[in-house]
């Protein structure tokens, strides 16, 4: 069957930049297996299937896969989805779309032609065991005293959050992956994941940093711009007043990306915004 079918880019105005995204439109009468199975071929981080919504709150549901197995919640999936959603006419029922997934409903806001999602309440949270701070420091090659924060960002995806002294520090990061892989978080991914923030300097459009890193079947692999993680980094960093409550963050600058992550709360809820564009628009057989 041919099915309409959209490839995006996410975190970013310019096309390849960002992180990419394959979302299926119309994924039903499709098998998990088949699903997972697509995923796989496409080679990407991650790939959405759109589907009716079951709650009448929402506008649609995703089922969202990443290689090897399926995910309740990804930040750069949902946005990505949400802009396919609209692009092929979808309209919302209320002032903001409402994205039914393996966490629930996940509100989406429309600021002109960027989109944000609001942060999902975090799992777990709370500093790290000072023998996973210790760990994360061998595996990333820093000394420990320079990890000035830690906290677990579990939101779905199972990320540990370490705060270094300074974004040069973390572009220059060459993490271990042996000494990583000993880490018990593979929640998500497929063996563990780190997620490593620091303050950037004054005189860049960004004022913080981020890669996210997990151990891959052939080393260490790294994503390009990271959603979930951003959404976790922020709650804890703004709850614990070590960053403004509106930021943006950069992801990506090691991979030749230039991914933008705009950060703001508003009450009691967390805005994850950034742009994202249509790179491949057809149909697939499936």
């Amino acid at each position: 069957m041919t099915r309409a079918f959209k490839q995006v880019d996410v975190f970013t105005a310019i096309p390849y930049l960002g992180n990419p995204l394959a979302v299926v439109l119309d994924g039903t009468g499709l098998s998990t297996e088949q699903m997972q199975h697509f995923t796989n071929w496409t080679n990407l981080s991650e790939a959405t299937f759109l589907l009716p919504p079951t709650d009448v709150a929402a506008d649609y549901r995703v089922r969202i896969f990443c290689p090897g197995r399926e995910l309740p919640f990804a930040g750069h999936p949902t946005l990505g989805t949400c802009h396919a959603w609209l692009q092929a006419g979808g309209q919302p029922k209320a002032e903001f779309v409402v994205q039914e997934c393996g966490v629930g409903l996940v509100p989406i806001r429309r600021q002109g032609a960027r989109l944000a999602f609001a942060a999902p309440p975090l799992i777990k949270s709370g500093p790290l065991p000072e023998s996973d701070v210790a760990l994360i420091a061998r595996g990333l090659g820093v000394q420990r005293n320079d990890i000035v924060h830690h906290a677990w960002c579990d939101n779905g995806p199972n990320w540990r959050g370490a705060l270094l002294r300074s974004a040069e520090q973390v572009l220059a990061l060459k993490p271990d992956a042996a000494i990583l892989a000993g880490l018990d978080i593979g929640v998500v991914g497929p063996r563990g994941k780190v997620g490593v923030v620091a303050a950037q300097t004054a005189t860049q459009d960004t004022e913080f940093e981020v890669r996210a890193f997990f151990p891959g079947n052939n080393g260490m692999s790294e994503d390009p711009v990271t959603g979930s993680l951003n959404a976790a980094i922020a709650q804890w960093l703004i709850g614990a007043g070590l960053a403004p409550e509106q930021y943006i963050a950069g992801q990506g600058a090691a991979l030749r990306r230039a991914g933008r992550v705009y950060i703001e709360r508003d009450g009691d809820r967390i805005w994850v915004g950034g742009d994202v564009v249509t790179c491949i628009d057809g149909t697939v057989r499936l």
